[in-house]
């Protein structure tokens, strides 16, 4: 058997000199040597011999070996086959399991509920003549998150509100970040947002609210009151009755689209809101302006501190007008000074002087202890306590009637009156005029007074509470205890409220007052046959006489309590009277505080009552009085 044999490859050698390779011989059978190299040739002499390099033994090639096609493949697929069972894990959780709960997130990030706010009540005269109204306005807001150029979005609607460079600065301010509201302007008329929205700015919408006016301006500002820019009562009526003319806000909630705007077509709900009701005064409109003329004039002329004025029925206790002054613009409270912006006729107490000297007369006359012509012996001083006691103006001694005491307003005749009954009967009968409680008008800031009781009075101060000094009491509470007189006896509850009306149309009066008996009728018409005396010309206030009426009053002259110093210092100067005398229709309570140009209230306030009762029983169409009044003595002479 012939074997044919291969020669196995010989590594590679290094470079060798270009010699001709040996000749390889294949034979069949055994391997055969090789020929004989030849000899090396002899170097040339003049050459320079060339080491030999040594040859490296010829490398073995790489072989490239494939990797399992199969197993690779199998690790592909199975990676892919759990990729792809993770990814319809999750789906079926986004689709199937937390399907509703991102559909509601989806839809309560296009969700927008706005407040629907309820109609506020007008506040009108008992005439129903608006004092205060609502009108539609809107809320320009903004959801900065959407505005795409705060800068030029600010300038946009700075033009159209009319601000000015620092306020469009701001407003740029407030549409930067990330807040998802802000508002950029407030109770803007319907007008003002069409404008606006003709922009189409995105992220600036609106939400309807009102505008509260008072087309009377500062008529009854403090009676009616104001209220702030979120629309809630913040002073009188405004505040007083804040849940009655507030009613309920309802609210509407609905999808809104790419710039915050309501998608027509898809579905909200609404909640109604509950308008409040209309609030019907007792305040007459006519009346109250012609009392708040005359004050503020009077004030300004007396170059007094301020000033009121009190009217009111004493049948009903209807207060027809409650003038303060300084007062305010209700349209813009801030541009006046916080004490101008209440009422001075409820919330100022005062020591009321000699017109507080009605209760000490009644109180003694009801207990018998005096009557109307009893002589009353009144020294020019009296040593009453620990303290000396003089008149008003000096004079010697008079032998006067307790008329006479009256009309002359004298302190002391007053003292030796009340020593008849003494300081418990005292006390109980100022208590029943309705002195250290409030009115019950429940208005707000109203401060009840000031009366100690007796076990803290010294001698001295019986006497001074007699005439009027040493307790305290507002304008409304004094024109409350001529009204009982006038009212034969009786107080009746001071009212501002005459009904409500409401949104349907419906009017509920108010409760009937409170009635409680003071005196007797005989005491208060003998009173008030007293109290005609005073605006005679032997009396201290002649100049409140009324043309064609019968008038019956009192004046006060009081020393003042001045808080910054806690002392008496300056005068509060007041007249209070009713009209017609013999069957009275009206009362007025006319005050001045800290007068500088004169002091006495039958020369100050005296005027005043006389103008305002006389065009207020005009403007009733009260009859002149027929019957001429009762002569009495004023003096033991």
């Amino acid at each position: 058997m012939t074997v044919t044999t291969r020669s196995r490859p010989q590594p590679a050698m290094a470079a060798r000199p270009r010699t001709a390779p040996a000749p390889r011989t294949r034979t069949s059978g055994a391997r055969t040597a090789a020929a004989p190299r030849p000899a090396a040739r002899t170097p040339h002499p003049t050459r320079r011999t060339q080491p030999t390099r040594r040859p490296h033994p010829a490398r073995r090639p790489r072989l490239l070996r494939l990797a399992a096609t199969g197993r690779r493949l199998h690790l592909a697929l199975l990676a892919a086959a759990v990729a792809f069972g993770l990814l319809a894990g999750r789906l079926v959780e986004l689709q199937a399991v937390q399907a509703p709960e991102f559909a509601a997130r989806a839809e309560a990030g296009r969700l927008r509920t706005v407040d629907l706010p309820a109609g506020r009540g007008a506040i009108t005269d008992v005439h129903g003549r608006v004092l205060a109204s609502s009108v539609e306005a809107r809320d320009i807001t903004a959801d900065p998150t959407l505005v795409v150029d705060p800068a030029g979005t600010a300038g946009a609607l700075a033009r159209v509100l009319g601000l000015d460079l620092a306020g469009r600065r701001d407003l740029e301010g407030r549409l930067t970040g990330e807040r998802r509201f802000a508002y950029v302007a407030r109770q803007v008329t319907p007008q003002a947002w069409a404008q606006v929205e003709r922009l189409r700015l995105p992220g600036i919408l609106s939400q309807p609210t009102s505008r509260r006016v008072y087309p009377a301006g500062g008529l009854a500002a403090g009676v009616v009151g104001f209220v702030g820019l979120d629309g809630e009562g913040l002073g009188g009526m405004e505040l007083g009755l804040q849940r009655e003319l507030a009613g309920r806000d309802g609210s509407l909630t609905y999808e809104s689209g790419p710039g915050g705007r309501q998608i027509s077509t898809a579905a909200s709900a609404e909640l109604d809101p509950v308008h409040g009701v209309d609030l019907r005064l007792t305040i007459d409109r006519d009346i109250q302006w012609q009392a708040q003329q005359l004050i503020a004039q009077r004030v300004k002329d007396a170059n007094a501190d301020s000033g009121s004025v009190v009217v009111l029925d004493p049948r009903t206790g209807a207060v027809l007008a409650l003038a303060t002054a300084p007062t305010f613009d209700p349209a813009d409270p801030g541009a006046s000074p916080v004490a101008d912006r209440g009422n001075r006729a409820l919330s100022d107490i005062y020591e009321p002087g000699s017109t507080s000297k009605i209760m000490t007369a009644a109180a003694v006359l009801e207990e018998g202890a005096l009557r109307p012509d009893s002589p009353v012996t009144v020294p020019p001083t009296l040593r009453f306590g620990d303290k000396l006691f003089h008149d008003h103006n000096e004079h010697p001694t008079l032998h006067l009637t307790f008329t006479g005491v009256l009309a002359k307003s004298s302190n002391i005749g007053t003292i030796l009156a009340a020593q008849k009954i003494g300081d418990q009967k005292l006390y109980a009968y100022l208590q029943k005029f309705g002195l250290g409680q409030k009115t019950g008008l429940g208005f707000p800031g109203e401060s009840k007074g000031l009366l100690p009781t007796p076990d803290t009075w010294s001698r001295a101060q019986f006497g001074t509470i007699a005439f009027g000094q040493g307790l305290s009491l507002n304008a409304v509470q004094a024109a409350s205890v001529f009204a009982t007189i006038a009212n034969d006896g009786v107080r009746v509850q001071p009212s501002l409220v005459a009904a409500t009306v409401a949104p349907d149309g419906v009017v509920a009066p108010a409760a009937p007052p409170q009635q409680t008996r003071v005196v007797s009728a005989a005491t208060a018409r003998t009173l008030r046959a007293m109290l005609e005396t005073v605006v005679s010309d032997e009396g201290t206030a002649p100049m409140a006489r009324v043309p064609g009426y019968r008038v019956a009053g009192k004046t006060g002259t009081a020393n003042r309590v001045d808080p910054a110093c806690s002392c008496y210092r300056g005068y509060t100067a007041s007249f209070i009277g009713f009209a017609p005398a013999d069957a009275p229709r009206l009362v007025v309570a006319v005050t001045l505080q800290n007068p500088r140009n004169g002091h006495y209230g039958g020369r100050l306030a005296g005027p005043v009552f006389r103008d305002v009762m006389g065009f207020a029983l005009q403007t009733l169409k009260v009859p002149p009085t027929t019957t001429a009044p009762p002569r009495l003595r004023l003096t033991m002479d």
